[in-house]
């Protein structure tokens, strides 16, 4: 295993791919009956980016993909990477202005979408009128000679020709992940060469990956967890492989297909997966250990009773790295676990006074190892001074540290909401709410779900004389948002609680939760498309 091996200035795809090409015929990707092996890689990433790079791609460029999780979005960034470019994932589930944000703010070359999900290019053509092309990884007849705001699509292939990897660094970004903006719409994290490296260290010592593990994901890889397994798999030198998208009725089956040894269980899956009827082949798998942070002391239990699996928890973020680990045994269940090594932690108050040993307050990060967080920001400079005040990274989490040292994990000061794996800029909710014709002024709060984390509440301040019904709303924000950020609970309100600066007292609503007067949308039965 390589791990941490590298030299920093191995610690890039590129070269590691180089590297671990001596593992010969040995599947390093395994999907939906695809496969590539370790001594394929090279050479996919380099008639990929030949490809791309006769299409006019430049090193520092930066293109969007717009794809499930499949193969080719893994091809995708190795030619990338080997031509010393920039993916930038988008979630498959952005509508209207959060979508059109996110490609504005990226300024791409180049986009690349599956053909089921062009009609969302489609939708927004204004914001990608400043690409060069869009690629389509499974193009037809439609698609041919079609173009959208100006912009020709095209089918993306390969080069015959095997170029050189350009002279990636580690401090080059591999990646820039839009996560959940607070007070403002989403923010692109630049992500290096090296976060993704040690990203792979860290998480892979703490599940103890080996040779002859299968890494399996469910998660999408528009998010850090998916695409840094990857690298967890590659300095191990085992197998990946993945699932089109989470399913509780067919995680086990897929799971035992492909021979899985190591899963994700982020969000409410490890809470899903028990909730399902006990099987008698609960069992039947080859799943030794499992991801799963912030998971209940109960539930830790009863999900290694029933499937026999231990649950690995810890604490990590798009901008910082796996910061935390609680391997099996090492700590309390139900804790953040202790600070890894290469990382130094701070925990203060409002004033950035450092908080002594079982005082709750605002978790601060920074990293020893160079590159090994995020870099800042894409395109916001503001924030990221902003994020990064001192050379600490706050993270807006309030946590609290026992006698023994262990941290613990309370709640977020920053007013994002977590709802399954995703994280939801309660600005965009109230955002998108605020163009309904019949809305007056709307807010969006987290509450506590019976599913872990939390679910989107809105509270929703009506103009005189109009009186839509909640699944007129919902059915409204449909076009205007991704499905997981349209709210649950509604409640109707006669004005607003309003500090003297005018902004929602938002720990007012939080307060109140649900009640007897809300909408619940899904004990209505109101199912949202996706």
């Amino acid at each position: 295993m390589l791990r941490r091996k590298l030299p920093f200035g191995a610690q890039t795809l590129p070269r590691l791919l180089q590297i671990q090409a001596a593992l010969g015929d040995k599947p390093l990707i395994t999907s939906g009956g695809r496969q590539m092996t370790y001594a394929d890689a090279p050479a996919v990433a380099a008639r990929t980016a030949g490809f791309l790079t006769e299409a006019g791609l430049r090193p520092g460029d930066r293109v969007i993909t717009l794809l499930s999780n499949r193969i080719e979005l893994i091809e995708l960034w190795f030619g990338l990477s080997w031509a010393g470019a920039v993916m930038v994932p988008l979630n498959t589930a952005l509508r209207g202005a959060p979508l059109e944000h996110a490609i504005r703010t990226a300024t791409p070359k180049f986009i690349v979408v599956e053909k089921d999900l062009l009609p969302l290019i489609e939708s927004v053509p204004d914001s990608v009128s400043g690409a060069d092309a869009i690629f389509v990884v499974d193009p037809d007849e439609a698609t041919a000679n079609a173009s959208v705001g100006g912009v020709k699509i095209l089918a993306l292939r390969r080069s015959e020709t095997l170029p050189e990897p350009h002279p990636v660094q580690p401090s080059d970004p591999a990646a820039i992940l839009f996560t959940s903006g607070t007070t403002g719409p989403s923010k692109g994290v630049v992500c290096p060469q090296a976060q993704f490296y040690w990203w792979g260290v860290l998480t892979g010592e703490s599940l103890g990956i080996g040779t002859e593990d299968v890494v399996f994901t469910t998660l999408p890889m528009f998010h850090t967890n998916a695409l840094n397994a990857l690298w967890q798999a590659m300095l191990a030198g085992c197998t990946y492989s993945f699932m089109t998208r989470f399913s509780a009725s067919r995680f086990w089956s897929e799971a035992r297909d492909h021979g899985a040894t190591v899963t994700y269980l982020l969000g409410a899956i490890a809470q899903i997966l028990l909730k399902q009827p006990a099987s008698a082949t609960d069992r039947e798998h080859r799943i030794r250990v499992a991801l799963s942070p912030a998971t209940p002391i109960e539930m830790v239990e009863a999900f290694r009773s029933r499937f026999g699996i231990e649950l690995v928890e810890g604490y990590g973020s798009t901008e910082t790295n796996y910061i935390f680990s609680n391997t099996i045994g090492s700590c309390p269940a139900g804790t953040m676990g202790r600070v890894q090594p290469g990382f130094q932690v701070r925990i203060v108050d409002e004033n950035d006074r450092d908080l002594p040993d079982g005082t709750a307050g605002e978790l601060l990060v920074r990293h020893e190892e160079p590159y090994s967080m995020a870099t800042g920001y894409f395109g916001n400079a503001e924030a990221t001074v902003e994020a990064w005040k001192d050379l600490w990274f706050r993270t807006g989490d309030r946590i609290y540290r026992d006698a023994d040292g262990v941290y613990h994990f309370l709640d977020r000061i920053k007013d994002a909401i977590r709802r399954r794996g995703e994280n939801i800029s309660s600005w965009e909710v109230e955002n998108a709410l605020s163009l309904h014709p019949d809305v007056a002024n709307a807010a969006a709060v987290g509450v506590k779900s019976e599913m872990t984390e939390e679910e989107v509440m809105a509270f929703v301040e009506l103009k005189k004389g109009t009186s839509p019904t909640p699944e007129a709303l919902v059915r409204f924000l449909e076009d205007h948002l991704a499905y997981f950020a349209i709210p649950r609970y509604w409640n109707f309100v006669t004005e607003l609680p309003m500090t003297e600066n005018g902004k929602v007292k938002k720990h007012v609503l939080r307060d109140e939760g649900v009640t007897d007067r809300t909408w619940d949308r899904e004990r209505a039965g109101v199912r949202l498309g996706r």
